[in-house]
């Protein structure tokens, strides 16, 4: 027996439940709670009442809920019932009991319907932005396929693939872009905000840097699966962005990576962003060779630390570099700044050599690297001096060929003897036809020889050699 304004009350409720996608269970209890509601604003007094709501039938009943109590004094006739009464109905009734008596519907009227019907669709709307605003929260900072929807004078609206519209602001927009109705374009999901009035909003974004990563997530696997680390982005959208990435796999190329075959999958990032420079750099932990990185395409002299703050260096460049290392309006070396979080102060050589401030600092790093490089050869001597590695010169050094380390010592003894006998034999022979400047030039040269050689190197592989010869006895 399903009314008129019950067909209404049931068929809003699929409305809203088919169009904002809220389940039929939060939609049955929002129902519930508004009839009570209604019901209380109507029959003041009665407050002891629920709703039994049947979807299927469409159909819903008030219940007037009322306790067993012992006969005597009433104080509630609306919440209490005499045990007597309650045994007319059912004689297995006790105090304490609790009857369901079902309220004539004429007594409720199409204006508690009506109030009832309001209130739910209210409700409902409430649980429809909470329900927008729980699944949008939860994709901030990740790109989405948006359909342009319209524009006014604050926004350019876009629909959602739920059809949801978002709002992108000028400052989101890249410069120069335009958009049509319909057109299909990649934003990223910038923030959801949640307002009393207007319920939850969507703000989207074409010039966050986070797009363009994930934007390479998307065309490259192996940003994607972590491969491949992009650690900085400097971007000014619609014109060029620096990109520095890193690698966990040593045997990969980061940046030979990220460009692809033929540039193919940088390529892709470009077209979606209607053409956007890219330039990709390594990011290396030297920070000196980071920033000479991020100048790219200029080629970098030297980087000097400023010694009064950390986060200043001046970067030395050929003369006819300098334009290109600062870059059309300064934007190569302000995305550089950007990318590497230091303040970038670009010199020629011919400016660095008339700077005598400049010129101080480079005489100070270089008597602190000559200091560390007599520091380094001293450390390398004595350690060739314990590890026993002699030679009597040139010839004896180059001449140790692979097979020694095979060879007992008794043999290896022998062996060192003759040769150093024959060595001393030529060295006598040459002496004897050498004058005394170039007898001097040639020891000369062969100490500076002596002092290039990374003789733990050599030892290194040396030991390398041995243990891979004696593996394959």
């Amino acid at each position: 027996m399903a009314s008129d304004y019950r067909r209404e009350l049931f068929s809003a409720l699929q409305a809203l439940q088919a169009e904002k996608g809220i389940s039929q269970e939060d939609a049955i209890t929002s129902l519930k709670d508004t009839l009570v509601t209604a019901y209380k604003k109507n029959f003041e007094g009665e407050t002891n009442v629920e709703v039994d709501v049947d979807p299927e039938k469409q159909e819903f009943n008030l219940l007037q809920i009322k306790e067993v109590i012992p006969d005597g004094d009433m104080i509630d006739p609306y919440s209490e019932i005499y045990l007597k009464d309650a045994r007319e109905i059912n004689s297995a009734y006790e105090a304490g009991d609790q009857i369901k008596f079902e309220i004539n519907p004429r007594d409720f009227g199409r204006l508690a319907a009506q109030s009832g019907k309001n209130k739910s669709t209210q409700t409902i709307r409430e649980k429809e932005k909470e329900a927008i605003h729980a699944r949008y929260e939860g994709f901030e900072h990740e790109i989405v396929s948006a359909r342009v929807a319209r524009e006014d004078q604050r926004f350019l609206w876009v629909t959602m693939p739920d059809g949801q519209e978002a709002a992108m602001g000028d400052k989101d927009r890249i410069p120069g872009e335009t958009y049509k109705t319909g057109d299909l374009i990649k934003v990223l999901i910038n923030r959801v905000e949640d307002s009393a009035t207007r319920g939850p909003q969507i703000y989207v974004s074409r010039t966050s840097p986070e797009l363009v990563k994930r934007l390479f997530e998307q065309e490259v696997p192996e940003v994607y699966d972590g491969t491949v680390v992009i650690e900085s982005i400097a971007r000014e959208a619609g014109d060029r962005s620096k990109v520095a990435v890193r690698t966990t796999d040593s045997n990969l190329d980061p940046v030979g990576t990220l460009v692809g075959p033929r540039g193919s999958r940088v390529q892709a990032v470009v077209n979606e962003l209607h053409g956007e420079n890219m330039d990709i750099v390594e990011w290396v932990e030297d920070e000196a060779q980071y920033i000479a990185n991020a100048l790219n395409p200029a080629e970098v002299v030297d980087v000097i630390f400023s010694p009064d703050n950390d986060n200043e260096v001046t970067v030395i460049v050929p003369d006819y570099q300098l334009s290109l290392a600062i870059g059309k309006r300064g934007q190569n070396a302000r995305l550089a700044a950007k990318l590497t979080k230091f303040k970038i102060d670009i010199k020629s050589e011919t400016q660095a050599e008339n700077d005598p401030q400049l010129q101080a600092i480079l005489e100070e790093s270089a008597k602190y690297a000559e200091e560390e490089d007599q520091s380094d050869e001293t450390d390398e001597t004595d350690e060739a001096l314990e590890d026993e590695t002699k030679y009597a010169d040139a010839n004896e050094y180059f001449s140790e060929g692979a097979d020694q380390s095979d060879a007992s010592e008794e043999e290896k003894t022998s062996e060192s003897a003759e040769e150093s006998s024959s060595a001393e034999e030529d060295s006598s022979k040459a002496k004897a036809k050498m004058t005394e400047a170039e007898v001097k030039e040639a020891q000369d040269e062969f100490a500076a020889a002596l002092k290039n050689v990374d003789f733990d190197a050599i030892l290194e592989e040396k030991e390398g050699d041995d243990n891979k010869k004696s593996d394959d006895k």
